[in-house]
């Protein structure tokens, strides 16, 4: 099959090679791959970044995948030759990655993709989706009509947190910068400019000083630093870009709970793998409902221009770069 190999870290450039491919074992599909989301982890794992989930090279990266299973391995059960899925499967360490015409994956992790959208929508969603429902409802399990605020409501991971919560029934903010507020708002979010607009300022405005009941973090840095102090006594500050130092002064004062968000753990611990083939079940359920859509930027990849896809994806690209392999 054809794919595309990393070498070196150093380098940190694709190579087109043809490899074979592995049959399923027991537990497992073999995919027809059709699309390879790129996230920021997948160019970090690509230029030596991301030493924690670093495969050993060579290596095929690409986390993200939408395909049509054609085989089934023995003992799997719900999916069947034929079928069109999606998951976070692959691109770490130990597992084949998505940017190669097919991919053997754990069918734990894998579910069917929604109707209603196209296989590159489809991989758009996984690592997000699954970011954003860990911990809004793993974490801290939100209710309806609570009030959460998304640090950072039109990125990646934001803009599927802003639709869960309010599919999930809660008043939702999102801080964002002003040319993204109309499409918060279509999301059913109140917009908040972070650029010119203190927390202490929104604090104020909409919630009289008292602090959000969840406040889900995905800038980190000084903003999960800020987010430590913006919720209700007994609330909870999760985060999935928790990787600085904090004082958590602010909101054990608060009497807060911590919480942080780590999406490649079942992958690369291999515990809880059905977990994330169970919360893309649910995923399913709201896109074919109408509650939740992904953003995909409008420009096409493919294998041969997979560098000029994270490279896009890397220069601020309009939420989620997809690259087509079939």
């Amino acid at each position: 099959m054809r794919a595309l190999l990393l070498d070196t870290y150093q380098n940190g450039r694709f190579r087109v090679a043809d490899i074979e491919s592995s049959l399923p074992a027991a537990g497992q599909l073999r995919l027809r791959v059709h699309a390879s989301g790129v996230n920021p982890l997948d160019y970090k794992i690509r230029q030596g970044r991301a030493p924690f989930a670093a495969p050993e090279l060579p290596a095929v990266l690409g986390t993200d995948v939408a395909g049509v299973v054609t085989e089934v391995g023995a003992g799997v059960q719900g999916f069947a030759a034929g079928d069109e899925v999606y998951g976070l499967a692959g691109g770490v360490r130990g597992l084949q990655g998505s940017l190669a015409e097919f991919m053997t994956v754990d069918a734990a992790l894998m579910a069917k993709k929604p109707a209603n959208l196209t296989m590159r929508e489809a991989a758009a969603l996984p690592l997000v989706a699954l970011t954003a429902w860990e911990g809004l409802v793993d974490r801290a399990h939100v209710q309806p009509a609570q009030t959460v605020l998304v640090q950072g409501g039109a990125g990646g991971v934001g803009h599927l947190a802003v639709q869960i919560a309010k599919a999930l029934g809660a008043d939702v903010y999102a801080t964002a910068s002003s040319r993204k507020h109309d499409l918060m708002r279509q999301f059913g979010a109140t917009p908040i400019d972070y650029t010119s607009t203190t927390i202490e300022q929104y604090l104020r405005q909409y919630t009289g000083g008292k602090g959000f009941d969840v406040v889900y973090d995905t800038v980190g840095g000084d903003t999960l630093e800020a987010s430590l102090g913006a919720t209700l006594p007994y609330g909870r500050v999760v985060s999935c870009a928790a990787y600085g130092t904090h004082n958590l002064a602010t909101s054990s004062f608060r009497c807060a709970d911590i919480s942080g968000v780590f999406v490649l753990y079942p992958m690369l611990g291999g515990e809880r793998r059905a977990h994330h083939g169970a919360i893309l079940r649910e995923i399913t359920a709201l896109v074919e409902a109408g509650k939740i859509r992904p953003i995909v930027d409008p420009r096409r990849f493919t294998l041969d221009t997979a560098m000029e896809a994270h490279d896009a994806a890397e220069a601020g690209a309009t939420i989620k770069v997809v690259i087509d392999v079939v």
